[in-house]
């Protein structure tokens, strides 16, 4: 009997891990799509492809502030029920943009999507802890962000392949398809959560308390800290993937639209910097970590002046490298600082993260026109001083008083 209900449990837990890593992956897809896609877009919408850049910043500014509404939803109306409405609508906004002809609606539209995609980031860890118990939880949330990179590679390579060979009606269309595979994929696997939802009371008790919970991180100086770097670091890094390829595009290199996009795949030194972090903040200490990523971004960024295929290909093994390592342990840090609402604390480190990477594009697009990939190496330079600045005031002795030797 005990082995059925193992058995049961099991299988339990193996769906809740495929539907939200399956969740994750369209999620990520749709945010970094038009990343990969910026020759399709600039050619069917009329615009520049440094313009077409800003559809991931306004995606990414919507989606940090929806980061905060579904973290005290999800307390309100539970788990599964938000995440698959918002799957469900994000294929619908997918079907509209066949029908977009205007480079201001897809603006529009890319806004709307931003507020859905904020939906699995905010609530997926919630809903694990609901559900597992400590020693498959580390697992779970190992997968999870797997399943993160996996949809942000995904995409990004997507996108290219779409510029090098659909149209854009066609794109969407394919787009529409995946998104709804993986929703109903989704659908199927997600149990039922056991979370014991509050009553949804919208008043001013509870607005205040939602408020108070937010307002209690925002209070902690330490806490503000590792919000600013989560931010600034994600400004200069998503941004800098951006502007690479136009780089890329432009002579003396001349990729083509898909061949630009195969520099994404630096992005698997951070998976496996993530995967470390954990160790090596516990072999090392925090402070040898946090300044070797500093360094990582730092040393990375100019090694691109080189400019070679090469020299720019290692730049951002370097730099994805210590981004990651620096994002791994502020996410751990803000979740061992926070002793209550836990989950706006994630939330605003989040929303910190996405406005950093909404606010990167425009800051950058200065740099880039008056001078091309020098200037936005210069620009980046200067975000990464106040990144080091920022590391510098975390580590002080006043500050960084609780070393991150809990993370096993």
């Amino acid at each position: 009997m005990s082995s059925t209900v193992e058995q049961v449990n099991s299988n339990r837990e193996l769906k809740l891990i495929g539907g939200l890593s399956i969740a994750s992956i369209v999620i990520f897809i749709n945010l970094y799509l038009v990343q990969g896609m910026l020759p399709l877009i600039a050619a069917t919408f009329s615009v520049s492809k440094s313009h077409a850049t800003l559809l991931l910043s306004v995606t990414s500014f919507t989606m940090a502030f929806s980061l905060l509404l579904f973290a005290v939803m999800s307390d309100r109306v539970g788990r599964k029920r938000p995440i698959l409405i918002s799957l469900y609508l994000l294929v619908v906004v997918d079907i509209v943009a066949i029908f977009i002809a205007d480079f201001g609606q897809l603006v529009a539209l890319r806004m709307v999507q931003g507020a859905l995609l904020a939906s699995v980031p905010a609530m997926a860890m919630a809903y694990f802890k609901d559900e597992l118990g400590g020693h498959v939880l580390l697992k779970a949330g190992a997968v999870y962000i797997a399943a993160n990179s996996i949809g942000g590679i995904a995409g990004r390579l997507l996108g290219g392949v779409m510029s090098e060979y659909l149209q854009w009606q066609e794109a969407m269309m394919l787009l529409a398809f995946i998104s709804l595979m993986g929703t109903i994929l989704a659908t199927r696997l997600l149990p039922d959560s056991q979370f014991i939802k509050t009553k949804l009371i919208l008043n001013k008790e509870a607005l205040h308390a939602d408020l108070k919970g937010f307002y209690s991180h925002l209070a902690n100086p330490k806490l503000r800290l590792i919000y600013l770097i989560g931010g600034s670091a994600f400004m200069v890094m998503v941004n800098q993937f951006s502007y690479i390829q136009l780089h890329l595009m432009d002579t003396p290199f001349v990729q083509g639209p898909f061949e630009v996009t195969l520099i994404f795949l630096c992005y698997l030194s951070g998976t496996y910097a993530s995967y470390r972090s954990a160790k090596w903040i516990k072999n090392s200490g925090v402070k040898r970590v946090y300044t070797a990523s500093v360094c990582a971004l730092m040393l990375g960024t100019m090694f691109t002046l080189f400019d070679t295929v090469a020299t720019i290909y290692i730049g951002f093994l370097i730099s994805s490298f210590g981004f990651f390592l620096i994002h791994s342990s502020s996410n751990a840090w803000v979740a061992f600082i926070a002793k209550q609402h836990r989950a706006k604390a994630t939330a605003l480190y989040l929303c910190s993260y996405y406005l950093g990477a909404a606010i990167g594009g425009p800051y950058l697009l200065p740099f880039w026109q008056q001078w091309g990939w020098q200037g936005v190496v210069l620009g980046s330079m200067l975000c990464l001083s106040v990144l080091a600045a920022l590391v510098n005031k975390l580590l002080s002795p006043t500050e960084a008083k609780s070393p991150l030797s809990f993370i096993v």
